[in-house]
């Protein structure tokens, strides 16, 4: 045996790797031991792979997923710039949580008024997304208005400002799960320019409901959403969904911190 060849535990130490992670690695075709003995099965490497094997130790150490680093160590052009964006993201929503925190340290948990409204049925062009969990409502979110103001430019707008409404389910889990985006139409409007548009144009039903007033950023309206969910609860009322969010501001030419949304929860069963 080539006199080269350190044995997996003096490599490890080398490498400031575990001999956990040489096998696995091993196993994933990303370190390959340069000799395995064929009677005993250990593995042996040679001191030029130190720089691999602490290369691998270094990106791991900066979240980059196995994969990508398969590709970076192949020299594979941009391979780390998903891992950017996703990181970016994550620090993003980081960022949202703790503005959120801050707002609940300045002025306490949330308890806006909550008012008991009915509301009319009414025509809605609808447009539908799935989001990949909670993580991903945001997105979700923009994308499916996005269908709708596309398509409002191509149908024309309902007479008077848009009035747009998110429809999202109670819980919002980890789990894949429809996110809803409603334009309010006129009564007389004619469903086949927003069928052409690839929207389905359905009714939005009416009732009663418990809503409240969101007066901030869209990703701090969970803290409205907790005050008019535990007014139902202490009231006995099933928290039904879809929970509704009503845009009363144009983001485009609000701050974010002026933005008013109505969050209203359905007080009896929906058609």
């Amino acid at each position: 045996m080539d006199g080269d060849l350190l044995p997996i535990g003096q490599f490890a130490r080398l490498s400031r790797l575990s001999v956990k992670q040489l096998r696995h690695y091993d196993e994933l075709g990303l370190l390959v031991p340069a000799h395995v003995d064929a009677d005993s099965g250990y593995r042996y490497y040679r001191r030029t792979q130190a720089r691999q094997a602490l290369s691998i130790g270094l990106l791991r150490s900066l979240d980059v997923p196995l994969p990508v680093i398969a590709e970076v160590l192949s020299g594979t052009t941009g391979a780390l710039t998903g891992v950017r964006e996703t990181l970016e993201a994550e620090l993003a929503r980081r960022r949202r949580t703790l503005a959120a925190l801050e707002r609940v340290m300045a002025d306490g948990l949330p308890a806006p008024a909550v008012r008991v409204s009915t509301e009319p049925a009414r025509p809605v062009a609808m447009a539908r997304e799935s989001a990949a969990g909670a993580a991903d409502v945001a997105r979700a979110t923009s994308a499916a208005i996005g269908r709708l103001t596309r398509a409002m430019s191509l149908t024309g707008t309902p007479t008077g400002p848009p009035q747009l409404i998110g429809l999202f389910p109670v819980e919002l889990d980890d789990s894949s799960f429809e996110v809803r985006a409603a334009l309010v139409l006129d009564r007389d409007s004619s469903a086949e320019p927003w069928q052409r548009a690839g929207l389905g144009v359905e009714v939005l039903p009416g009732g009663a409901f418990a809503g409240a007033t969101h007066v901030g950023p869209y990703d701090q309206i969970s803290l409205t959403a907790h005050a008019v969910l535990a007014w139902c609860a202490e009231r006995g009322h099933p928290l039904r969904g879809p929970i509704r969010e009503v845009y009363v501001s144009d983001p485009a030419t609000t701050e974010p911190d002026r933005l008013v949304t109505h969050l209203m929860i359905p007080l009896e069963e929906q058609a």
